[in-house]
């Protein structure tokens, strides 16, 4: 008898039972649903930027919208895999579980993204460290608030006794795309590590315990989660380079003309990950050049670089020099490019087919020892196009002077309000929930994690006008260009 994929009874245990609702027809994921949509730290995406900050054009995403984003391609994903897999015919993906997974994979951004993440992760180095996954986790169950409040915090002991949403096992699982502890503490590399915090370490067990019963041997990943990440992943590739474009930032041309260090580097970073998450034969076979990278720039964009009509019979009468021919060639691909950043509709049309494209290569890795445990992958050309896509758009924003700006304010806000509020007496100026929780914390160490859970929480604005009222500076708007 094939095993499971889901196992209701202990899937769906939560930290503490829920009372049952009557004449409620929801399962208990669409319940997990419900309690993330109607929270703060769902509101607050909106005011977390996903590459450019929504004061600025109100045509870029947020945090906010991007999840939405993922979720309609994570569901769009499971949705054809129970229509084409035979193995998923009897025990379909549960869409409501990708759903929350793609809903929620964000909820741990900072302000100020990545940067935010590496300055708030340099402050706890000493301390359990910082990073967004691990932040996801953090809040769902420790942070948000769903159970009538207690007033109590910590137990006898000093361990924290929150129990946040109170989700579902399988629900939590879902959003766990790392399976490693972070160290308490870091020497060495200043890298971010991926994963999940100490203190969390003893719930996760209990996931594990309830959803994979024995897979202690190999890494933890659910189904929904693979799909939720590999939703991102197109998301990033297609809508990031939307915005992109829309922001003058990058274009087909720029992309073609970029120099043969700036390809080879690409291509670099993406044979990195295609070794982490391919087999050895295929990493051997498929690495990428910088070659095989202008072939996939000319593909993405074939309509872009093909002679229009015109300039076909131009081409066909053989009337104009060579250097004639090269001028209107330019032209032409120059304003071909130009339009597809200009024209609305046509950008829509090239997002919708692309992630059209990358959903339709997707394969179903199948696990009959532990269906949980299956995950979803990309044909290697697509993840290859995937990756050059999101790490062309990576370069063109991150590299830019505008953005080393928004760096290095950031990193400066957020180190200053750390600091001011680990200051004695810095925590009065916390609100009454949070400093409670600072007060009944045991040490040192949980007190400075409840300040950095404060700061992760604020959205991009608030914490500059925090930074603003708590050292009596004016927080410039730190996106404008000079």
């Amino acid at each position: 008898m094939p095993v499971a994929l889901y196992n209701l009874k202990a899937n769906e245990n939560r930290v503490s039972p829920a009372n049952p609702k009557l004449g409620d027809a929801r399962n208990a994921y669409r319940r997990d649903l419900a309690r993330l949509i109607h929270t703060p730290c769902f509101r607050r995406l909106q005011g977390k930027a996903q590459l450019f900050p929504s004061d600025e054009n109100d045509f870029f995403r947020n945090r906010l919208t991007h999840s939405l984003e993922v979720a309609q391609i994570a569901t769009g994903i499971a949705l054809n895999l129970n229509a084409s897999e035979a193995c998923l015919k009897d025990m379909p993906i549960n869409v409501d579980l990708v759903h929350f997974a793609a809903l929620a994979h964000d909820l741990g951004h900072p302000p100020f993204g990545h940067d935010g993440e590496r300055a708030l992760d340099s402050l706890m180095r000493e301390n359990g460290g910082f990073e967004g996954n691990a932040q996801t986790l953090r809040i769902l169950t420790r942070l948000e608030k769903k159970e009538p409040d207690t007033r109590n915090v910590v137990d006898e002991a000093g361990n924290d006794i929150r129990t946040g949403l109170n989700l579902t096992y399988r629900s939590l699982a879902s959003i766990l795309k790392y399976d490693d502890v972070i160290p308490w503490t870091r020497t060495g590399s200043t890298a971010v590590r991926k994963g999940y915090y100490a203190t969390e370490a003893p719930l996760v067990a209990s996931i594990k315990a309830a959803v994979a019963p024995g897979s202690q041997e190999v890494k933890f990943k659910t189904l929904e989660c693979s799909i939720m990440d590999l939703a991102d992943d197109i998301a990033y590739s297609t809508y990031d380079l939307e915005d992109a474009f829309k922001s003058g930032f990058l274009s087909p041309i720029s992309m073609a003309a970029a120099s043969d260090d700036t390809k080879r580097r690409i291509a670099s970073v993406v044979n990195k990950k295609m070794k982490e998450e391919y087999s050895a034969e295929i990493y051997e076979a498929e690495q990428l050049t910088p070659e095989g990278l202008d072939r996939i720039i000319l593909s993405t964009f074939d309509a872009l670089f093909q002679p229009s009509e015109e300039f076909a019979k131009v081409i066909a009468t053989n009337t104009k020099s060579p250097d004639e021919l090269s001028y209107m060639a330019s032209a032409e691909i120059m304003a071909a490019s130009e339009l597809l950043r200009e024209d609305g509709g046509m950008r829509s049309d090239f997002t919708s087919k692309l992630v059209y494209a990358f959903m339709s290569s997707i394969m179903l890795q199948w696990d009959k020892k532990q269906p949980v445990l299956s995950s979803v992958q990309l044909s290697i050309g697509t993840f290859q196009t995937i990756e050059v896509l999101k790490r062309f758009a990576y370069e063109s924003l991150i590299m830019s002077n505008r953005f080393k700006m928004v760096d290095r304010r950031g990193k400066e806000i957020i180190e200053r309000i750390f600091h001011a509020l680990c200051e004695e007496g810095g925590e009065s100026v916390l609100p009454e929930d949070v400093r409670r929780v600072f007060l009944a914390s045991t040490n040192r160490a949980w007190r400075l994690r409840s300040i950095c859970d404060f700061i992760a929480s604020m959205t991009d604005r608030y914490c500059a006008e925090f930074y603003s009222r708590l050292t009596g500076n004016m927080a410039p708007t730190i996106y404008k260009p000079l």
